[in-house]
């Protein structure tokens, strides 16, 4: 069975971007020491056009070979005439609102995602899925998801969207790893226990 990883940056109290979504404030963090951790360990989680700004187009990916996001965050994608964010991977988008989608690469999931997930789940592959965003699509998969890494920057939002947008349900999760990097940023990793 493959895992569902949610990789999110967040805010230390936890807000994966301002009230409005948006996280942009977060990138000041990704310095070159975080930028070579990104490279050698999630390279298929920075975007394509990203990827070859930075030279490391042809990285292979070691852990992911699919990715599912919420429309919100695939809007932040369209907003730039970048229809598929994430070409590397099987890219899957949940919306209710767009009714076909803009690139060949791009799945949509308009309605149980829950069922979707768990079909990806049972797929024969030796890399997992990463639930890239966005707080409400978190939300509806949390009893879906196994894993949890964390990217925590060292700045505080007050107020902005959550992690995860749902109702008060605590999940319990297991601590696997901490790495500190000298920027202050701090990478944790969970296990769901079940």
């Amino acid at each position: 069975m493959r895992k569902l990883t949610y990789f999110i940056a967040c805010s230390i109290d936890g807000f994966i971007g301002d009230p409005s979504g948006d996280g942009s404030s977060l990138y000041q963090f990704v310095d070159e020491e975080f930028l070579e951790f990104l490279k050698t360990q999630y390279p298929e989680t920075v975007s394509t056009e990203g990827r070859k700004a930075l030279g490391f187009h042809d990285a292979a990916n070691q852990r992911f070979d699919t990715v599912i996001q919420g429309r919100a965050s695939y809007q932040l994608a369209l907003d730039v005439n970048i229809t598929s964010p994430y070409a590397q991977l099987r890219e899957l988008v949940a919306s209710r609102t767009i009714e076909e989608s803009p690139d060949p690469n791009v799945e949509l999931v308009s309605d149980d995602v829950v069922a979707r997930v768990r079909e990806l789940k049972a797929e024969d592959s030796e890399l997992g899925i990463w639930l890239c965003g966005g707080s409400q699509l978190a939300g509806e998969l949390i009893d879906e998801i196994d894993e949890l890494v964390i990217k925590t920057y060292p700045i505080v939002y007050g107020s902005g969207m959550p992690m995860f947008g749902s109702d008060f349900a605590p999940t319990v999760f297991a601590l696997d790893l901490v790495r500190v990097f000298d920027n202050g940023t701090l990478v944790r990793a969970y296990s769901r226990t079940r």
